[in-house]
């Protein structure tokens, strides 16, 4: 019968230091396979920057800022020679009061239109009574002039009073009847003249509005760049005077392998070496990730469906957003070339959807 040894404590001390080497071996191991960062030196600092241009056509009569000047929102660019554009407002102001005259004016023919036909129906009925007047002269005479008391004469001119006086009715009626229709007709005017005024309120408005295009101001904070407006210089709409680069603003485009996306998400910390700044880091965070590899948005996309295509790893850009705060930030400028990496953290299981599994 065999008697089992136990395991002395040295043999138990040296199998527990062996198993923790192992362990802190295993580690390293992982460690050195799965980085925690990814990096790249294809990155560059950039800003949404503002192409200022005229609105209209004209001369520059001022431009009071001067190159790489920092502006503030509102402050003046450049000024357009306005004389030919006041003169212009001008104009549309005495033409908006001749249209508004013109309408009042309408409008008081119309107001008065009720006393005209009033005045017209009281015509008639003075006509009536000297029609009345008339015929009984006239009938008076005939009678005279039958029974030989009266002279042919005398009967002619009261038969000649009445017809004048009937054609007088006959002209009056007229008269009412086209009082009566004139109201549409000054209904009619008075739109006419209402459109017309429309028209110049709508010519003196554009007026206003061409009058303050000869002011260009900034729209946001920024740097004066590229600039090419001149005094004495004739612009023309669409045409770029200055550039604003909101420097404040400012973000880093670095164009990552598509092997090194994985694990990378928004929000992730970034390091961000300044190639014109030796020994500068600057802080910063993933914004987002491009929709799309930088070769998918080329004005002519590549032809893979070649029989001699050969893979080549694509580059998908990063948007990173610089953390305030930092006065080295505020050196940066548009176009500068920087290094980035990002802390990637542990490796996160992706899952996709529809994969069959293993």
């Amino acid at each position: 019968m065999s008697v089992l040894t136990r395991p002395s404590n040295k043999t138990l001390r040296l199998i527990a230091y062996v198993s923790v080497a192992c362990a802190i071996g295993a580690a390293c191991i992982w460690l050195l396979a799965t980085p925690n960062s990814e990096s790249t030196n294809d990155a560059y600092v950039t800003a949404d920057f503002t192409l200022l241009a005229a609105r209209i056509p004209g001369q520059l009569s001022e431009v009071p800022v001067a190159d790489n000047q920092q502006v503030k929102t509102g402050q003046l660019i450049a000024r357009i020679d306005d004389r030919d554009f006041r003169a212009a407002l001008m104009s549309a102001e005495a033409d908006v009061a001749a249209a508004k005259a013109s309408v009042v004016n309408y409008d008081a023919e119309i107001a008065r239109h009720p006393a005209l036909v009033a005045q017209a129906r009281a015509t008639l009925r003075s006509d009536e009574a000297e029609i009345q007047f008339a015929r009984a002269n006239a009938a008076r005479y005939s009678n005279l002039s039958e029974a030989g008391a009266g002279t042919t004469q005398e009967q002619q001119r009261s038969s000649s009073a009445l017809a004048e006086q009937l054609a007088q009715q006959s002209r009056n009626q007229a008269v009412l009847v086209a009082t009566e229709q004139n109201l549409d007709v000054l209904r009619a005017q008075r739109d006419k003249a209402a459109g017309a005024l429309a028209h110049s309120e709508a010519t003196l408005q554009q007026a206003k509005l061409n009058l303050s295009y000869t002011e260009i101001r900034a729209p946001v904070d920024g740097k004066i760049g590229r600039r090419s407006a001149r005094v004495g210089a004739f612009v023309t709409p669409g045409a770029p005077l200055v550039a604003i680069v909101p420097l404040s603003d400012a973000y880093v485009v670095a164009n990552f392998q598509e092997n090194q996306l994985a694990r990378m998400r928004p929000g992730a910390r970034v390091r961000i070496k300044v190639d014109s700044f030796p020994g500068v880091v600057i802080r910063g965070h993933v914004d987002s990730l491009a929709p799309a590899t930088g070769v998918s948005f080329a004005p002519i996309a590549p032809e893979n469906a070649t029989g001699n295509f050969t893979k080549v790893v694509q580059r998908v850009p990063v948007k990173i957003s610089i953390d305030p705060g930092q006065q080295a930030a505020s050196a940066l400028s548009v176009g500068l070339s920087v290094e980035t990496e990002v802390d990637v953290g542990k490796p996160a299981e992706v899952s996709i959807s529809g994969a069959d599994p293993k």
